[in-house]
């Protein structure tokens, strides 16, 4: 009944057929494209309109990031480039850093240009969905095998040589799209409960913006009016009055603080002897303050790198290009939890709450900050120390603010919470089924009863 396919996926059933992608695109039923070298994509060619060009940062678990500062470029060098332009089913993979990371071409996505570090699979058989392929392509078999085969001692990188050398178990047509919507109809819910993580963070960065960078309930009391969607009591804890500071005018009675003086960088070794299942968290794995994914759910397949143990109210913070949104709260029981050693781990004091430190690190403009730093420091890859950061003031408003500030935002905070469990699972159940269904062990038709009665 099953054919024994290479230990990347175990056996899979005897009508599948299993291919290495280097064998497809022989056969001409895929192309692989590297991004156009630096020489034909300069820095100086980007424009503020334009087509985007994607980036590796851009990639995604399984999607591209929209971002606002995505680079662009006009007409005439989308022309020149013509070659390098994205379609709908395409399959992005970046070529250094987060190698186990793969995102599918959306028709938002469309025309869209590959950037000189990324490298593109095109499906060309009408018999291949690429949203399946995608989807094995996120498999925890695909990852692992992939971090293990990704050349380079400083950075794993890809090429197209290896890309080739992976196996494809490709069912029938009708089953690769059946197996496809069952696994993006657990992934739509995903997305929606991000988007809604989106919105509640929104919220609460929008009251932090206004008391704790703009001082408007200060100003309101300066003008005599009561500040505005804010009680007596909340408002009484607010001075009236401006005072002059390192960092200029800020309210009467609040204080200036080092980031080293209201928090500590935490780098202590994991533990293995007593936990000895743990789950591993790359930068790949966060992004924009949501959890993505986790892999390696064993001690014996977690990376070599040394590790870092986590705790809850912890803020996680890459060293290595820090502006790129790899930052993260940890909201959860992390006993069986490890971190990557590219991961700054920052652990407030008591002199500041971990949720408003989080908010004070993860600003734009501080992010921006952290990476000017980074980039003025020596090396292959932009990246900051706890030691090189640790000298930036920041504004320490009372624990009485502090607090009231909490009372507002942690409604929302546990909404997020409640959604980001509910992803997890739902993450789980999406990782677990797909092996299952590649192996036959569960069919079609059950895997749906089970989606059903989740989302």
């Amino acid at each position: 009944m099953f054919n024994l396919a290479e230990p990347i996926y175990g056996a899979v059933p005897n009508h599948w057929q299993l291919l290495r992608l280097g064998e497809l695109v022989k056969n001409g039923q895929a192309d692989l494209q590297t991004g156009p070298f630096g020489t034909m994509l300069h820095a100086s060619a980007y424009k503020p309109v334009g087509t985007p060009v994607v980036a590796v940062k851009h990639i995604d678990d399984n999607r591209l990031l929209h971002e606002a500062d995505i680079p662009r470029v006009d007409e005439e060098t989308h022309q020149k480039l013509s070659r390098y332009e994205l379609r709908t089913g395409d399959i992005l993979f970046g070529r250094k850093g987060a190698v186990e990371r793969r995102a599918l071409v959306t028709m938002k996505e469309d025309g869209w240009l590959q950037g000189s570090d990324c490298i593109r699979l095109r499906l060309l058989d009408s018999e291949i969905d690429p949203v399946y392929i995608s989807y094995v392509l996120g498999s925890t078999a695909y990852r692992n095998w992939i971090v293990r085969h990704a050349q380079g001692a400083t950075m794993p990188s890809l090429n197209q040589q290896i890309l080739s050398l992976i196996p494809l178990p490709l069912p029938p047509a009708d089953e690769q799209k059946a197996i496809a919507h069952i696994l993006g109809t657990l992934d739509d819910k995903i997305e929606l409960n991000q988007q809604m993580n989106q919105t509640l963070e929104a919220i609460a960065r929008a009251l932090f913006k206004s008391w704790f960078i703009d001082f408007d309930p200060v100003r309101a009391k300066m003008d005599g009016r009561q500040p505005v969607n804010m009680n007596a009591e909340t408002a009484a804890l607010f001075p009236d009055e401006f005072e002059d500071s390192p960092l200029g005018k800020i309210p009467k009675g609040w204080e200036v603080k080092q980031l080293q003086e209201i928090s500590n960088n935490e780098s202590e070794s994991f533990d293995f002897a007593s936990h000895p299942n743990v789950i591993f968290l790359n930068t790949g794995d966060v992004a924009w303050g949501q959890f993505l994914h986790a892999n390696y759910s064993s001690k014996d397949g977690l990376p070599g790198q040394a590790k870092k143990a986590i705790r809850k109210d912890d803020i996680l913070i890459s060293e290595i290009r820090p502006a790129n949104g790899r930052y993260a709260f940890v909201d959860f029981l992390p006993t069986e939890y490890v971190v990557s050693t590219k991961f700054m781990v920052v652990r407030a004091s008591d002199k500041i709450h971990p949720r408003l430190l989080y908010r004070i690190l993860t600003r734009s403009e501080t992010l921006a900050e952290l990476q000017v730093i980074a980039d003025s420091r020596s090396g292959t890859f932009p990246q900051i120390t706890f030691t090189s950061i640790g000298h930036l003031a920041f504004i320490l408003p009372p624990t009485s603010i502090q607090s009231a500030y909490q009372s507002f935002v942690e409604p929302l905070d546990r909404k997020a919470k409640v959604h980001s469990l509910e992803t997890h699972n739902l993450s789980s159940i999406r990782d677990a089924l797909l092996p299952k269904l590649l192996s036959g062990e569960i069919r079609v038709k059950d895997a749906e009863k089970i989606v059903e009665a989740v989302v």
